[in-house]
C-alpha cells in the first residue's frame, strides 16, 4: 500500500513538472506611453492620422475655440472638442483622435459647457472617443507636428465609429419623427395606402427611366373602389385622428355631417360652372380614387403672399410670356439644379400628377444642357431618394419623358431630411456637379412639412447651395395650429426678400409660376448663397517692408501670406487676391483682376522682392485703399490684412476709420515691436475678433486658421434680409 501511494505521488509529481515547463511563459506587455498636449493644440497641426495624447487641465476655455458637432473640423481645440464631446471634462485626460476626411458643413452646438461653432466646410475633420488603444493598432509615443512652412495632410476615410453616431442620429431622429405622428397636431393627416403593408407602401424607382419598376399592389384601381368605400374609410379615420384636417373628396354621400352644407354648396357651384363650360378651381370635384382621400373644405378665397421681392404684381407680369413647349434660354442660363419632389401621401395621385406637369414644363423652359442648365429630382416622403442626378440627362425631351414615369414614394412630408441629404450627396463631381455653375435647390412643398427644416436649410445655405421654396395650398389661418415650425419658409431660404419663395394658391394654378421661377433660378447675380466665406471677398494683403523685419523674416511674412491665400477659392468670380508692400512709400505687387488662379497667385506673393525702408502704415492703408479697395466689386467683401512688426512714423487712426467706412473689414497683425494701440485702431470692431499679436515671425504660423475661422464666422452671422 505504502508502495502505490508512493509510485502515485512520484508520478502526479512528474506531470506536474513536466506541465510547469511545457506552459508558455507570459511576455511582459510593453507599457504605452502617452504624449501630452497643450489646450491650444489643433488637430490640423498634429501629422499623425490616429493618436492617443493627455490633455492638461483647464482647457474648457472659450478662447480654445472648437467647430462642429461630434465630428470636428481639423483646426478646432483637439483637448476643448474632447470635452464638448463629453469624452473628458475640464480636469482633463486622455483621448482617442482619429482624422477623417473633411465635410461640406459643420454644425455648432452647446455640449458639456462648451460652445461649439458652425462652419461651412473644411478640407480635414477628426472624430474624440476614450483613450483606450483599439486592437492592432500602434500609437506614436510622439506626436508629429507641422512646421510652421504648410505641410500637406493626407485625410483618411471615413473610421467605422463615425458609422456609428451617424446611425445613432439618425435612430434618434426617426423616434421623434414617430412620436410627432402620434400627437394631435401633426402638421397634416396622409391618404392610407390601398394596401397598407409595410412592403408594399412605397414605389421603388432607379435612376435610369428603362429600369423603374412600380409595384402593382400599390397602385389604386379607379374602376373597382367604390366611392362609399372610400369616404367610409375617411370617416373612420376622422373619428380616431383628432388630428385631420384635410379631406379632398367630395364625391361620395357618405361624407362627415359637418361638411355636408360646404360639399352641396361647392357642387352646386361645379354644376353652374360646368353649365358655362367653366373649368372649375374647387378642390376633389373628381371621385377619382386619385384624388385625396382627405378633405379640406374650400373656403372661397383663394390665398395669395407676394412675391418676387414682395410684389405680387411683378408675379403677374412675369407669366405673361411663356407657353408650354418653349424654351426661355438657350445657354445663358447655367445652373446646377435639384427638385425636392412632394411624394406625400397627402398630396394625392391627382396632383402628383400635375406636380410632374409641372416639373417637365419646367425642364422644357429652361432648355436643359450640358452648356446650360442641368436638372434632378429627389423625391420625398417619410424618407427620400434620388430619381436621376444632374448627368442622368442632357435634353429637355429625355429629361420630360423620365420625369413622366417617376412614381409615388408616399408617407410623410419630411422636408429637412430630404435637405440634409442633398446637401450631403447630391452636389458631388460623381453626380455631375460642375464646380463653376452655382447650386440651387427647389422645394415643393404641399401645405407645410413634417419635420423642422431650419437648421438642415442652414447647413445647406453655408454650403453655397441656393435654396427656393415654392408651396402650394399653404396653410390657412385656422390651420396654421398643425404646422410643426411656424414661418418655415422665411427659416430656410437664402434671402427672405420674397424673391426665393413662391405661394401657389392651388395645384390647379401651378403652371403659372413656371417661368417665374425659371427666371429667378436663372438669375445667378441674385443667387447669393452661391457666395461662401471662402469664394465672395476682395483680399487684399498690406505687408511691411521696412528695414527691421529683414530678408529672412520677410520671406516669412510671404508664407504666411500664400497660407492663407491657399485657403480661399481663388478665380475671376470668386476671391481675387491683392498685396501692396509699403516703407516709407508703398507699392502695388499686384492688383485684384491680375491673376485668376490659385497658383498664379501663390506664384506671385513668392516673386515678391524685400524693399526695405522706413515705417509709414498710415499712408499705406491709405494708398491700399485707393489702388486696390476702390476697384473691388461691388458683390465682393472687402478685407485687408496688414502685417506689421513695429510702430508706425505717422497716423493710422485717421486712414482706418476712412476704409472702416468705405466697407473695408481690416485685419491687423503685429509681429515683435509692433504697438499694440495702433493694432486695434487698424483692426474693425470688435479688435479681439480682428487684431492679433505675436512675439516671433516664425509663429505667424500659428494664426492661419484663426484668421479664417473669423473671416468665415463673420460671413454667416450677416442677415438673410
Amino acid at each position: 500500500m505504502k508502495a502505490t501511494v508512493i509510485a502515485t505521488f512520484f508520478g502526479v509529481f512528474h506531470i506536474c513538472t513536466y506541465a510547469a515547463k511545457e506552459a508558455p511563459k507570459k511576455t511582459k506587455k510593453a507599457k504605452l506611453y502617452v504624449p501630452q498636449i497643450d489646450c491650444d493644440v489643433k488637430a490640423g497641426k498634429i501629422i499623425n492620422p490616429e493618436f492617443i495624447a493627455k490633455c492638461p487641465p483647464g482647457c474648457q476655455d472659450v478662447k480654445y475655440r472648437v467647430y462642429g458637432t461630434d465630428i470636428y473640423a481639423s483646426f478646432s481645440s483637439v483637448c476643448n472638442a474632447a470635452i464638448h464631446s463629453g469624452i473628458i471634462d475640464n480636469a482633463g485626460g486622455k483621448i482617442l483622435v482619429q482624422k477623417v476626411a473633411g465635410h461640406s458643413g459643420y454644425r455648432g452646438s452647446f455640449s458639456n459647457g462648451v460652445r461649439s461653432l458652425s462652419l461651412p466646410r473644411w478640407r480635414e475633420s477628426f472624430l474624440v472617443s476614450e483613450g483606450k488603444p483599439r486592437k492592432g493598432v500602434t500609437y506614436p509615443s510622439t506626436l508629429e507636428y507641422s512646421s510652421s512652412k504648410s505641410t500637406t495632410v493626407k485625410s483618411e476615410p471615413k473610421k467605422p465609429e463615425q458609422d456609428l453616431k451617424d446611425t445613432k442620429s439618425a435612430d434618434t431622429a426617426n423616434a421623434a419623427e414617430k412620436a410627432s405622428e402620434q400627437g394631435n397636431a401633426v402638421r397634416k393627416e396622409h391618404q392610407t395606402p390601398p394596401v397598407p403593408t409595410p412592403a408594399t407602401q412605397m414605389a421603388t424607382t432607379t435612376p435610369t427611366p428603362t429600369t423603374t419598376t412600380t409595384d402593382p399592389s400599390t397602385t389604386p384601381k379607379p374602376t373597382t373602389t367604390p366611392a362609399t368605400t372610400r369616404t367610409t374609410t375617411v370617416a373612420a379615420a376622422a373619428k380616431t385622428r383628432p388630428g385631420m384636417h384635410r379631406v379632398r373628396d367630395i364625391g361620395s354621400s357618405s361624407v362627415h355631417p359637418a361638411y355636408a352644407s360646404v360639399i352641396a354648396a361647392a357642387s352646386r357651384q361645379i354644376q353652374a360652372a360646368q353649365g358655362r363650360g367653366q373649368n372649375t378651381a374647387f378642390r376633389g370635384t373628381s371621385t377619382s380614387a386619385s384624388n385625396r382621400n382627405i378633405l379640406r373644405p374650400h373656403t372661397g378665397i383663394q390665398r395669395q403672399e407676394p412675391v418676387a421681392a414682395g410684389s405680387p404684381a411683378h408675379l403677374a407680369m412675369e407669366t405673361d410670356l411663356w407657353k408650354p413647349g418653349l424654351s426661355l434660354f438657350d445657354t445663358d442660363c447655367k445652373v446646377d439644379l435639384s427638385f425636392l419632389m412632394d411624394g406625400s401621401w397627402s398630396i394625392g395621385k391627382r396632383r402628383f400628377q400635375l406636380q410632374k406637369q409641372f416639373l417637365g414644363n419646367v425642364a422644357q423652359a429652361l432648355g436643359i444642357g450640358s452648356a446650360g442648365p442641368l436638372m434632378g429630382i429627389v423625391q420625398y416622403g417619410d424618407d427620400h431618394s434620388t430619381e436621376f442626378n444632374l448627368k442622368t440627362y442632357a435634353n429637355s425631351k429625355d429629361l420630360r419623358n423620365a420625369i413622366e414615369k417617376i412614381t409615388q414614394k408616399g408617407g410623410l412630408s419630411n422636408v429637412g431630411k430630404a435637405l440634409s441629404f442633398v446637401n450631403k450627396n447630391f452636389f458631388l463631381d460623381a453626380n455631375g456637379n460642375r464646380g463653376g455653375a452655382p447650386n440651387v435647390v427647389v422645394v415643393m412643398v404641399d401645405g407645410w412639412p413634417t419635420d423642422r427644416v431650419e437648421e438642415a436649410s442652414r447647413l445647406a445655405r453655408e454650403s453655397g447651395i441656393n435654396i427656393f421654396f415654392v408651396t402650394i395650398e399653404a396653410a390657412a389661418e385656422s390651420e396654421k395650429q398643425n404646422v410643426i415650425e411656424p414661418n418655415f419658409v422665411d427659416k430656410a431660404v437664402c434671402r427672405t426678400n420674397g424673391f426665393y419663395s413662391i405661394n401657389v394658391p392651388s395645384w390647379f394654378s401651378l403652371h403659372k409660376v413656371v417661368q417665374p421661377l425659371v427666371k429667378r433660378v436663372c438669375d445667378t447675380d441674385q443667387l447669393v448663397c452661391s457666395k461662401t466665406c471662402l469664394n465672395s471677398a476682395d483680399i487684399g494683403f498690406v505687408i511691411d517692408g521696412s528695414s527691421s523685419v529683414g530678408t529672412s523674416n520677410f520671406r516669412t511674412v510671404l508664407q504666411f501670406v500664400a497660407n492663407i491665400s491657399k485657403e480661399f477659392e481663388i478665380s475671376d468670380t470668386d476671391t481675387r487676391i491683392g498685396a501692396v508692400q509699403y516703407t516709407y512709400e508703398q507699392r502695388l505687387e499686384f492688383n485684384f483682376d491680375k491673376y485668376s488662379t490659385k497658383q498664379d497667385v501663390l506664384s506671385a506673393i513668392k516673386r515678391i522682392s524685400y524693399w526695405s525702408g522706413g515705417t509709414s502704415t498710415g499712408a499705406a492703408i491709405s494708398y491700399a485703399s485707393e489702388q486696390l479697395f476702390s476697384k473691388s466689386k461691388p458683390n465682393k467683401r472687402k478685407i485687408m490684412i496688414l502685417i506689421t512688426d513695429g510702430r508706425s512714423y505717422d497716423d493710422v487712426r485717421v486712414p482706418a476709420m476712412a476704409a472702416h467706412q468705405n466697407g473695408v473689414i481690416a485685419y491687423s497683425i503685429g509681429v515683435a515691436w509692433a504697438a499694440q494701440d495702433e493694432l486695434e485702431a487698424i483692426a474693425t470692431d470688435p479688435d479681439k475678433e480682428h487684431s492679433f499679436f505675436v512675439d516671433e515671425f516664425d509663429h505667424l504660423y500659428r494664426f492661419v486658421n484663426q484668421l479664417i475661422q473669423n473671416i468665415c464666422t463673420e460671413f454667416n452671422s450677416q442677415p438673410r434680409n
